[in-house]
């Protein structure tokens, strides 16, 4: 099995504090997101790349005792992180599948929904994945991606020639490790080659200054 080297930001302390901060950043769209979808007490979710498990646990609150969350993640850290919160939160809805996504099957059961948030852009074989995810997933479900669409769209204004180089730098590097930063722009098409129907598609956007909370975020990188 891939070591925990083998992320592109790693699986250390900072990169878990990193990723907190961006859930904290994004919760409110994801939690909309999840609303809108129908998630709710009694649903099963499968958390497809759950890393520490800051999804999971908001999922797991949501579906209640009555519902369930079946998180996949390899990396031993994130998946240590994510059982000290199911037991901080007294949390017994949670099960975790500690594989692969590009090597090992995916568990079976009768999902209401899949979550993939910040997945497909960072994986070797997206098509692989979505096969996968198409052999699991019942008729009927709901599979919710969240995914960068056009990477170069982060920069500053007015420009900032260090913060322009950065970025290229850092898209260049993405593509050498074998992800997409533009790992959105392929989904449709691999969806609909899976027998996925696409019901809606919606663009985050955002323009901040310094003060304002979601700046943290991309300062973190």
């Amino acid at each position: 099995m891939p070591s925990d080297r083998d992320y592109v930001l790693g699986t250390h302390d900072e990169e878990l504090a990193r990723l907190g901060l961006q859930h904290r950043v994004w919760r409110p769209v994801v939690l909309d997101c999840w609303q809108r979808a129908g998630i709710t007490v009694g649903k099963r979710v499968l958390d497809v790349g759950a890393g520490p498990g800051y999804a999971a646990v908001d999922l797991a609150e949501i579906v209640g005792p009555t519902g369930e969350v079946v998180a996949l993640e390899r990396s031993r850290n994130f998946i240590r992180a994510m059982e000290a919160a199911c037991r901080e939160r007294s949390l017994a809805n949670i099960k975790i599948h500690e594989i692969d996504l590009m090597t090992d099957d995916l568990p079976t059961a009768d999902y209401d929904f899949a979550w993939c948030r910040w997945v497909v852009s960072f994986i070797s074989d997206p098509a692989l994945l979505i096969r996968k995810l198409a052999r699991v997933m019942p008729k009927g479900s709901l599979s919710i991606f969240h995914e960068y669409g056009h990477y170069e769209t982060w920069r500053f204004f007015p420009r900032l020639p260090m913060q322009e180089r950065f970025r290229e730098h850092v898209i260049a590097t993405w593509r050498e490790s074998g992800g997409e930063p533009d790992g959105a722009a392929r989904l449709p098409e691999l969806l609909a080659d899976n027998g996925f129907l696409v019901r809606s598609t919606r663009p985050h956007v955002f323009s901040v200054r310094p003060n304002d909370y979601m700046w943290q975020w991309p300062a973190t990188f």
